[in-house]
């Protein structure tokens, strides 16, 4: 991304938005290998409740701090899935770049996951904010670290969903 304005050039927007809407869709379409190619070489990616992380508690839902643990999540939602059939659909939110902090990029999106199931029931399933760091990696945006917060976990089958 090139130095600009607060919020980056009209290309760096694009570029951004087309980040996260490729995010969204590949999770959609359960296209994993592609949606961790979005990743950089060395990544994190964490789901923790909103209220775990205002109150600095390091309890989370999901922690990969490196790129073979993102693997593993992977491999493991590919076998739950098996079992828990349903259709998901991100709504994601246009990011806004919030910050820099070295060569990352800090950038936020609101989301909202729909989950619909075999008989058709739809049914809001997470709501949250992404919180990002991202930067260019091989000519490419990636994300290196993603922290997805979530509004709401009480749900017993999060953890077969990627968000």
């Amino acid at each position: 991304m090139t130095e600009g304005a607060a919020g980056g050039s009209a290309g760096d927007c694009l570029a951004l938005y087309d980040l996260f809407a490729a995010y969204g869709a590949l999770i959609d379409a359960a296209e994993f290998d592609p949606w961790l190619a979005l990743f950089a070489a060395t990544c994190t990616y964490h789901i923790v409740p909103r209220e775990n992380y205002e109150r600095e508690l390091p309890a989370g839902l999901v922690y990969c701090d490196s790129r073979a643990m993102l693997e593993d999540r992977i491999r493991a939602l590919r076998q739950a899935n098996k079992y828990n059939i349903h259709t998901d659909r991100h709504l994601i939110g246009l990011p806004r770049l919030t910050g820099e902090e070295g060569d990352a990029k800090l950038v936020e999106a609101p989301f909202a996951v729909y989950q619909t199931d075999q008989e058709g029931e739809t049914r809001l399933f997470a709501t949250g904010l992404y919180r990002d760091r991202i930067v260019v990696e091989a000519g490419d945006l990636k994300f290196r670290d993603k922290l997805v917060l979530l509004d709401t976990y009480a749900v017993p089958s999060l953890l077969a969903t990627p968000l």
